[in-house]
């Protein structure tokens, strides 16, 4: 025994913080690799007129993870974080592969391959923001969830630069290839989760104290802060024994915790339904629609996105807790509202305007979204929902969040197939607006506030 501990004490806090978060690659790099894989699937099946399917191959995935997130986040209470992310990463290897392997026009295969894919997509998105709010200490929670969202868009960029160097293959090998290399950061992610520790917090739950206090002091800097943090650990593990009782689904839209909920969840929906997927899916398809350049020849516009995306990650760690919550979410949603709004109106107004200004102000979109609304409405979910109903809550928020992935994916190709593409943009517009709305209106601020300090602020509200 005492062997096993020395062993596992060689691990550095570095090491567990880098592979806790390796996971949010996981499930981006997917996302991204499909913006490139598509245009070829597309003209290997002959799918450039079938929108519905198009949509659908797009949109499995989100489907999965809807059920993923629900299911790894109950699982994850029995097996612990650690055994349900190597799961994920199992399921992830295996969807891919089997992706790549797809019968020529197998619709239908890869459709129901992608929905199983999808589970580790969800569980892996819900997964690694839970370990790592539960290893980090409380002064550095904010900058590591940051870094979970760096390696988010960073998976994303990968998959872009891999579709860029693959696209010169044939166009049969070039999507598979591009679906099937999508199994090693998930190879990557599994050698490197066999090497974590499981998250103390669940070692509490499960009457493992000891074990706890064991990985408390691999990733803490001396006793004091261990026995404090083990204390308040087995206080709150005492106090949502009780909660779990006493609470059902009901509770969570009760009038005493409405208002959080409520705001929690509707930020969640809005992150997706304002359309930041249709960017990340379909960008070549859009500047084929856009300049008449074949899809399959416009790769290098998925990478500005990718950068754009990284910079805007990197920007948000340095001004995270210098700005409110409320002013970053209404910024950056009104820009990103004006960015989808604003080429109707040019092209309105200059009819003969360059098919490329939609470009440009995706661009100016996916700034904004980079450093407001992609990081910050997971930093406000977990600081919006009461101790009562944080499970379920949360769970709410992450469905509600897929479902509005999922439908994005689904119906942006099925309505630039009917309508003029600016005009569905200007949709988009709109709910985004409606998003600074609902910020202004509904969510409170919690930068500077303890969780307790919100839960007694806005309950009853």
């Amino acid at each position: 025994m005492e062997k096993a501990v020395a062993t596992e004490k060689k691990i550095s806090s570095g090491f567990i913080y880098f592979f806790g978060s390796f996971g949010g690659i996981l499930f981006r790099y997917d996302i991204g690799v499909m913006t490139g894989a598509l245009p070829f699937l597309q003209t290997d099946w002959g799918l450039q007129n079938n929108a519905t399917i198009t949509g659908w191959i797009t949109s499995a995935v989100m489907l999965g993870a809807i059920f993923g997130g629900a299911i790894a986040g109950q699982l994850s209470d029995k097996l612990g974080r650690r055994k349900m992310i190597l799961l994920s990463a199992l399921i992830f290897m295996a969807g891919s592969l089997l992706s790549a392997i797809s019968p020529h026009d197998g619709q239908f295969y890869l459709i129901a391959v992608r929905v199983f894919l999808g589970l580790a997509v969800g569980a892996s998105s819900a997964l690694v923001p839970a370990y790592m709010s539960e290893m980090a200490p409380a002064k550095m929670r904010g900058r590591l969830t940051g870094i979970n969202q760096t390696m988010i868009v960073s998976g994303m960029l990968l998959s872009y630069v891999m579709d860029f160097v693959l696209k010169d293959l044939p166009e049969n090998w070039a999507w598979r290839s591009m679906l099937g290399l999508a199994a090693l950061p998930a190879l990557i992610l599994f050698f490197g989760v066999l090497k974590l520790p499981e998250s103390p917090r669940f070692l509490v739950k499960n009457g493992r104290p000891d074990d706890a206090r064991r990985v408390l002091s691999y990733i803490r800097e001396n006793d004091t802060e261990i026995d404090d943090e083990l204390e308040q650990i087995q206080d709150t593990a005492s106090q949502e024994k009780k909660i779990s009782k006493s609470t059902s689904w009901a509770t969570v839209f009760s009038s005493k915790y409405r208002y959080l909920a409520i705001a929690g969840i509707g930020v969640a929906a809005f992150q997706q339904f304002q359309g930041a997927n249709a960017i990340f899916y379909y960008i070549p398809l859009i500047v084929e629609k856009a300049t008449g350049t074949a899809a399959n020849s416009a790769l290098m516009w998925p990478i500005i996105q990718g950068i754009i995306l990284v910079i805007g990650s990197l920007v948000f760690l340095g001004i995270a807790d210098k700005f409110k919550r409320r002013t970053l979410l209404i910024l950056g949603g009104t820009v990103m509202g004006l960015s989808f709004l604003l080429p109707t109106a040019i092209k309105f107004l200059v009819p003969n305007a360059s098919p490329l200004l939609i470009v440009f102000f995706l661009s100016i979109y996916v700034a904004a979204y980079s450093f407001t609304w992609a990081p910050l409405t997971w930093v406000l979910i977990g600081e919006v929902f009461p101790l009562a109903i944080r499970g379920r809550a949360s769970g709410a928020a992450s469905s509600a969040n897929w479902v509005g992935s999922f439908a994005v994916g689904l119906l942006f190709p099925i309505m630039t197939a009917s309508m003029p593409q600016d005009a569905v943009f200007a949709i988009f517009g709109v709910i985004c607006l409606l998003g600074v709305w609902f910020i202004h209106s509904r969510v409170p601020e919690t930068k500077g506030h303890s969780l307790e300090d919100i839960e007694e602020e806005n309950i009853n509200k």
